[in-house]
């Protein structure tokens, strides 16, 4: 039987699955070229490897930092099919052209999560391997590359393989090149934005759909990424979709801005409800009255371990995930009873690894640094009533919870829990409306209720809705061409305004 290919290049990482595919090519008379630990892997499996140095007649140098990048590696990797100079340079040089090269790079990203001194991290940077993999790529006409343990199965079941399948497995070793030199990049300089920019991702899962079940959808782990949702264990429940992933991350947004054990509800990508207070089960209890109704069918977002107590009033309505960075076996008992409810587990549900926000647009995309919600600052201009400390706590809580609701947003709260809350409208007029209405319908009894506006006021007809609410403490960004007038009529109606000079715009 003709060989499928007859002269491999070897130097791998990651071994899974390589003697198992190797091993029949082998026994139909493949030559294989290796090194270091490859080399011996293939022979502890029982085949005879040729090393790099016996190929360059040069041995490998500088602790290893120099071994593959030499003419006689090269000549065969880049020598093209049918070009008579290219053969004539072979045959003078007793050299064999690859047919096959299975190249995976040095594990900087297990380093980097490993978080190794700098000398070790800096000496997992591969210089060799990206070569091989551009010269091996860039020939796809004459040769096929692999990059992917996952490739090896349909390889080796593969009568041969075809120009378009070397050119799959072409534009995949260019993937593997590019995304690693993004992690290295970001590791180097994290959150810094140059000229250039870069982004390299692991597929975590196909997802069943994207945002409709018309769209196709896939979740990706940045490449180097230290803490992130791929982290996080799943407890029980059906798989993660899309929405649930924007809508986790929407949630753990806000948890993230609140002191004290905290509870955040989400839906469609806002908070409907949050809350803090002395205990995690007096957080819960709050969060869900702040909306009980657009809570149904909601994520839940906790800062602490969910208690049974917690549990039981979770378990009470609809929910579709709870993310905590703990679970109690009393909890998980009480959970167990809704067999479909995704519950997940984080440890580093608290840890920041989001340096930049990206958003694609067509032909392009934008990027921006992460959102960072200021807590209380004594900076602030005050025009009015100094508020006490009950009201200041209150104040930065729904500035908090303002900062992540779509735009234009209004968040009213007391007790540091959510009353109100009315976002993505198209004028700030609605956005107070929309929360005033909320908190009369489910706290009409409310007492010493705080305002927050992710923007300024660009009208006095805000203050006026807000005076007639009976709510006296506003925190806003100012700057406004009509601050004044708007200043004039809060002073004139007894709102104090708490102006931060910072807005917090989501889109």
């Amino acid at each position: 039987m003709k060989p499928k290919f007859k002269n491999a290049l070897v130097s791998v990482s990651d071994k899974t699955g390589l003697v198992d595919f190797l091993k029949p090519l082998y026994q139909q008379g493949l030559r294989i070229v290796s090194t270091g630990g490859t080399a011996k892997t293939l022979r502890d499996a029982g085949m005879q490897v040729t090393d790099v140095s016996e190929q360059t007649g040069f041995p490998e140098c500088m602790d290893g930092r120099v071994k593959t990048l030499h003419p006689r590696i090269h000549m065969a990797l880049l020598s093209r099919q049918g070009n008579a100079e290219d053969d004539r340079l072979l045959l003078e040089e007793d050299l064999a052209p690859f047919d096959l090269v299975i190249v995976n790079l040095y594990p900087f990203e297990e380093a980097l999560r490993k978080r190794v001194p700098k000398a070790d991290l800096i000496e997992n940077i591969d210089i060799g391997g990206p070569s091989l993999l551009r010269g091996s790529a860039k020939n796809f006409e004459r040769l096929t590359v692999v990059v992917d343990p996952a490739d090896y199965k349909w390889l080796a079941e593969a009568d041969a393989v075809t120009l378009e399948q070397r050119q799959m497995l072409s534009a995949k070793a260019f993937v593997h090149c590019s995304s690693y030199d993004a992690m290295i990049s970001q590791a180097l300089a994290p959150g810094e934005l140059f000229p250039q920019f870069s982004l390299g991702g692991n597929l975590v899962q196909e997802l069943r759909y994207g945002e409709n079940p018309h769209q196709k959808a896939r979740w990706y782990q940045r490449r180097g990424a230290l803490n992130g949702w791929h982290e996080a264990k799943i407890l029980q429940g059906k798989e993660l979709s899309y929405n649930n992933l924007l809508d986790l991350e929407s949630a753990l947004g806000l948890a993230r801005e609140l002191d004290g054990p905290s509870a955040v509800a989400v839906k469609h990508n806002n908070p409907c409800g949050a809350a803090s207070a002395v205990s995690l089960e007096e957080a819960v209890t709050k969060c869900l009255a702040s909306d009980p109704v657009s809570v149904f069918g909601g994520i839940i977002a906790v800062n602490q371990e969910v208690t049974a107590t917690a549990a039981e009033s979770l378990g009470k309505i609809f929910l579709e995930c709870v993310v905590a960075p703990k679970f109690s076996s009393g909890a998980l008992e009480v959970f167990a009873k809704k067999k479909n409810l995704r519950l997940l587990e984080w440890a580093g549900l608290g840890l920041r690894d989001d340096f930049w926000k990206i958003q694609t647009i067509q032909g392009g995309f934008l990027v921006q640094q992460a959102e960072r919600v200021q807590q209380w600052n004594p900076e602030w201009k005050i025009l009015g009533e100094q508020p006490s400390p009950a009201i200041r706590a209150d104040l930065s809580f729904a500035w908090a919870a303002c900062a992540h609701l779509k735009s234009n947003a209004i968040a009213i709260a007391s007790g540091k829990q959510t009353l109100g809350l009315g976002m993505g409208q198209v004028n700030r007029v609605d956005a107070v409306d929309l929360s005033v209405a909320r908190m009369h319908k489910f706290h009409p009894e409310a007492k010493n209720a705080v305002l927050a506006s992710d923007a300024f006021f660009p009208f006095t007809d805000s203050i006026d809705l807000i005076f007639k609410a009976g709510i006296k403490w506003v925190i806003q960004p100012g700057g406004s061409v009509k601050d004044e007038e708007v200043f004039a009529r809060a002073k004139e109606l007894g709102v104090t305004l708490v102006l931060t000079g910072q807005r917090h715009f989501r889109h």
